[in-house]
């Protein structure tokens, strides 16, 4: 695997923090978390190619599917699960698994991550197929989960990509397409959740959206087809309804809820 230093266990910058008071800490913290938009701007072409890649295995049937262990497989399964409802997808498009299963979501399930097979064998679940594309999300780059699965999809012909906060680290290095977002230390030493995850957020929101426009799921800047699963979703709706076809607000959200989406609404009316 070879040795190389591990940015996201390197010290933090700031020391003695029980010291500090709380407008302190905060202030300190938000100098950090600044720093976190730059470092995913200098990974954008990466993010691209993977992009640009996905929207041809989508058109070809393929799937998304995101997995991690801890803090990085909660975010890939939170950015899955509001695939569907913001742009009308199917729930089995994007999908998101987490080392030890669903209950890992609440509470941590010791060494879970540490399983070099279970990933593939998590995957084989959704009879997972070349045309589907397996990103893999490790703050440090080297859990045996990620990797494990990586691995796996590689030699079984899928397109994979890793989620990382350590150039050089062997997710970075063995997949098809690396993303390493070099954040620097954390505030906290080693707590990955802070700028190492709000990193992967980002760059997670970059990919499934950019994907769900270019794959037609938005129409000049509006959610054609979001679930209407409350009523704040039936109002924006209507909204977009009322601006898009010029008619009354009532009119519009009898017609929504008619034809299902703001989509079929169009297409019935406009």
């Amino acid at each position: 695997m070879g040795e190389y230093q591990k940015i996201t266990e390197s010290a933090s910058l700031y020391d003695n923090l029980e010291s500090m008071n709380s407008e302190d800490l905060l202030q300190k913290i938000n100098q950090e978390d600044k720093k976190v938009a730059d470092a995913v701007q200098d990974v954008i072409p990466q993010i691209t190619k993977l992009v640009d890649a996905l929207v041809v295995r989508f058109e070809k049937g393929g799937r998304l599917f995101y997995i991690g262990a801890g803090t990085s497989g909660r975010l890939g399964i939170l950015d899955a699960s509001e695939i569907p409802p913001t742009f009308g997808m199917p729930h089995d498009k994007v999908i998101g698994i987490i080392a030890g299963g669903d209950g890992a979501i609440r509470k941590a399930v010791e060494f879970a991550e540490d399983n070099t097979l279970q990933a593939w064998k998590d995957l084989q679940k959704f009879d997972i197929n070349e045309n589907d594309t397996l990103v893999g999300i490790a703050a440090s780059g080297t859990t045996p989960y990620v990797l494990g699965g990586i691995k796996d999809a590689k030699a079984n012909g899928l397109l994979t990509a890793g989620i990382t906060n350590n150039p050089g680290s062997p997710l970075a290095n063995d997949t098809d397409i690396p993303i390493a977002i070099n954040v620097g230390p954390e505030f906290v030493t080693g707590s990955t959740r802070m700028k190492s995850g709000t990193s992967q957020k980002l760059v997670l929101n970059m990919i499934s959206t950019a994907l769900m426009i270019k794959i037609g799921r938005v129409e000049g800047n509006k959610m054609v087809d979001m679930q209407l699963s409350n009523n704040k979703l039936v109002d924006r709706g209507t909204r977009y309804l009322v601006e898009a076809l010029n008619m009354p607000y009532k009119d519009a959200e009898k017609a929504l809820k008619k034809h299902g989406s703001v989509r079929a609404a169009i297409a019935a009316i406009g």
